[in-house]
């Protein structure tokens, strides 16, 4: 499927991609939200002040969170689960979700897609397709390696 999103002009590549990523996003927030209920209704206990206090935070900066959670790799569906347990309001999930999908679709649809066709083309032979796969390796290398050692300054470890 990425190969046949990588020959589309990039505002078709745009639009397949903010629809999929919606899609998903949302079914984990509805699944997060679903799961609560159920777990609600089979707990009729009040509700701790603690989870009171959880929730409208969520309500005030989730926000932010789930907007900036498009541009992570690991704990986007974490969030999105989260906000539907905590019950956050659509009039605060949906423009997160909308801008963040935004954001996500059109990195996927010109840096994303780009990758993907340099996988193909490397698989395929091409000595370019293989010189971008292992540039774009030796660069992610590079950036976590200065994060860790200026993480490592910063909290003081290795100084004599």
């Amino acid at each position: 499927m990425l190969d046949t999103l990588a020959t589309l002009p990039f505002w078709q590549a745009f639009v397949a991609l903010w629809v999929i990523v919606m899609a998903r996003s949302n079914a984990t927030y509805w699944l997060g939200r679903g799961a609560m209920a159920g777990w609600r209704r089979h707990r009729p206990r009040p509700e701790p002040e603690s989870r009171a206090r959880a929730e409208a935070l969520i309500r005030r900066l989730g926000p932010v969170a789930v907007t900036l959670s498009y541009l992570t790799i690991g704990i986007q569906t974490t969030i999105h689960l989260t906000a539907g347990a905590l019950r956050m309001p659509m009039r605060y999930y949906l423009p997160a979700a909308v801008v963040g999908s935004m954001a996500w679709a059109v990195i996927y649809a010109t840096v994303g897609l780009a990758v993907v066709e340099a996988w193909i083309a490397a698989t395929a032979g091409s000595w370019y397709g293989i010189a971008a796969i292992v540039g774009l390796i030796l660069v992610g290398t590079a950036t976590w390696l200065l994060g860790r050692r200026r993480a490592r300054r910063g909290t003081g470890v290795g100084r004599v």
